[in-house]
């Protein structure tokens, strides 16, 4: 690889993080950092930041790809952005997520196609999402070699079965099945768990009976990381801010005033100027001019 690339320096002493090395954060109470991405750059800014975990996540579908909700992603959409996070990013855990239909049709489908994120995208692991009724797929790709992350609470590939995106978890049954979930996806093998829009309390609990580390999402503090949308902690997606976001930037804003700065000037001709400009010798115009009406002569 280029040894442009800040992370690839010979000398740096940085160990690529493992789905053990997030196990031995949570038994030594060191907190997990993770966030998503989808492209080189980006990749690269996060490795470069020591980010624990980068997801891959289908909230590209919302956040890149313009789509209402995560329904419409495809595994060519995901295998295609896992493949250029995978070319940034030298350290961190690299979780590529499962799309919808990618993995709730079959057992054998879903081991196929979790293959692919390690074979052909580069990833470490792969996440998907819901509970008892994943374990079986969950056990067969586990099986198969293949860590999983699993997803309770809001899951975003059901959001019309939960009739929007609302918060999950908020009276004592629905509480109770996302416990119970949880440890049944532990026991089939999941390495970490991302726990959506469920009451901190409850987050907290889980967190504090499983081995395994949580990573929590609008999932208050207690859980044994978090996990952001990098387009929403940078302020990059406009259409709506979740309540659980904490905006560190405000860049599409400053990318419009940049666009507009740069449409007036092009419009008033003051760009490109004479510092942004390649211009050649007065001699080497003249003798090209002098060829110019030779050959018209």
């Amino acid at each position: 690889m280029s040894t442009s690339n800040p992370n690839n320096s010979p000398g740096d002493s940085r160990k690529k993080i493992t789905t053990l090395s997030l196990r031995r954060k949570k038994e030594n109470g060191q907190p997990i950092s993770m966030l998503t991405a989808y492209d080189y750059p980006t990749a690269l800014a996060l490795d470069q930041a020591e980010i624990d975990v980068i997801l891959v996540g289908d909230s590209l579908g919302m956040v890149v790809l313009g789509y209402a909700n995560t329904l419409p992603v495809t595994m060519e959409d995901m295998l295609h952005h896992c493949k250029a996070v995978a070319r940034g990013a030298r350290f961190a855990l690299l979780v590529g997520d499962m799309p919808f239909m990618s993995y709730q049709a079959s057992v054998a489908e879903a081991v196929r196609n979790a293959g692919r994120f390690l074979q052909e995208a580069g990833m470490d692991a792969v996440k998907l999402e819901g509970g008892r009724e994943r374990l079986e797929a969950i056990r067969a790709i586990t099986s198969a070699g293949i860590p999983v992350m699993g997803h309770l609470g809001l899951t975003p590939q059901s959001v019309h079965q939960f009739g929007g995106f609302k918060p999950q978890g908020r009276d004592a049954a629905a509480a109770r099945r996302i416990y119970e979930d949880a440890l049944l996806l532990q026991e089939a093998g999941c390495f970490s768990l991302v726990l959506e829009s469920v009451p901190a309390q409850l987050a907290e609990y889980i967190s504090r009976k499983l081995e395994i580390p949580t990573i929590g999402i609008g999932a208050g503090p207690g859980c044994d990381g978090q996990v952001l949308v990098t387009h929403d902690l940078l302020g990059l997606f406009e259409r709506f801010t979740p309540k659980f976001v904490k905006k560190y930037a405000a860049l599409y804003g400053e990318i419009l005033a940049a666009v507009e700065d740069y449409r007036q000037e092009v419009e008033k001709r003051t760009f490109p100027a004479p510092e942004h400009t390649i211009e050649m010798s007065v001699a080497v115009w003249e003798e090209f001019l002098h060829e110019q009406n030779q050959s018209k002569g």
